[in-house]
């Protein structure tokens, strides 16, 4: 699959669910312990299947900041995580950053450096550690087959709540304004980590499947759980994305006006998924600063 497809037009997640269905092996919360790690350290620069590179890539300096690679404990061993803060003493408001199907490569990274330097201390867990190491595939497809198929959303739930309890303890981190942000795959994980940890005071979706990805150890779909959902997220998507057609967008909104979560979903007309990712071709540094700008606004006035 090539890049230029992925965003441009739509894939089969069902049928992708349905090939993995017969050899993935389910794992509940109590069955973490028994897996192995196959990712040990983050990737350096990008995901092989994330290029060509395009060269608007944003890479934002570390200056007065502490940023680069940690270790999180969790269960059955350690996950690699970018974490990104201010140098200055004190507790700073958090935010786990979640990735795209590409892993924490180096736009997430970069993503955590543009939150510490609002203030935040910001932390990107690679939650693919268990299943496989996306930075060296070359093919999107693969990717989501063979990792991203095979992911429980129960073990990113509890991977996210590791990198929490891990925020916390190293005492540069105030989780009491705990946010989350994610892109992509992140974006779907966004709404359904802030329905399993209701103390999340705000989340920022952008562009996260609404649907289409449930199998046996994927419960829900965002749009299955957003009539109850208590946390304030923001959704930011494209008006022509392929992944996420118009009417399941006004399906979600639908769904959300039954919460009380004062969740909102805002649409960019005209663009496609991934307007956020400088590095591909689907940028669209516009919206991408607007939305920005939109995201920051949420997460202050909801106590972020």
């Amino acid at each position: 699959m090539k890049l230029n497809h992925y965003g441009l037009k739509p894939l089969d997640f069902q049928a992708t669910n349905a090939q993995q269905a017969t050899n993935t092996v389910v794992s509940e919360p109590n069955q973490l312990s028994r897996r192995g790690f196959l990712v040990t350290s983050l990737a350096t620069g990008f995901a092989l299947a994330s290029t060509p590179l395009m060269a608007q890539a944003i890479t934002t300096s570390t200056r007065g900041l502490v940023a680069g690679e940690v270790s999180v404990p969790a269960a059955g061993g350690h996950i690699p995580a970018y974490r990104a803060m201010p140098a200055k003493p004190g507790k700073h408001p958090t935010i786990v950053v979640i990735q795209e199907i590409f892993g924490v490569h180096e736009h997430i990274k970069d993503i955590c450096r543009r939150l510490a330097k609002m203030g935040y201390y910001a932390i990107a867990p690679e939650l693919f550690a268990r299943q496989g190491d996306v930075s060296k595939m070359t093919d999107i497809g693969e990717i989501l087959s063979q990792v991203v198929a095979k992911v429980p959303d129960a073990q990113v739930f509890a991977d996210i709540d590791a990198s929490i309890a891990f925020a916390k303890a190293s005492g540069h981190a105030d989780t009491k304004k705990l946010g989350t942000m994610g892109f992509c795959y992140g974006g779907r994980m966004v709404w359904l980590y802030n329905q399993h940890n209701p103390r999340v005071k705000a989340g920022i979706a952008y562009y996260g499947l609404l649907s289409g990805l449930k199998s046996d150890i994927k419960a829900n779909d965002p749009i299955d759980i957003a009539a109850t959902l208590n946390v304030p997220t923001l959704g930011l998507y494209a008006g022509s994305d392929s992944f996420i057609p118009d009417a399941m967008v006004d399906q979600m909104r639908a769904q959300l006006q039954k919460s009380s979560s004062g969740s909102e979903i805002v649409v960019f007309p005209g663009l496609n998924h991934g307007f956020n990712a400088d590095y591909r071709p689907t940028y669209d540094k516009a919206a991408a600063d607007y939305a920005w700008k939109l995201a920051g606004d949420w997460l202050k006035a909801r106590g972020v």
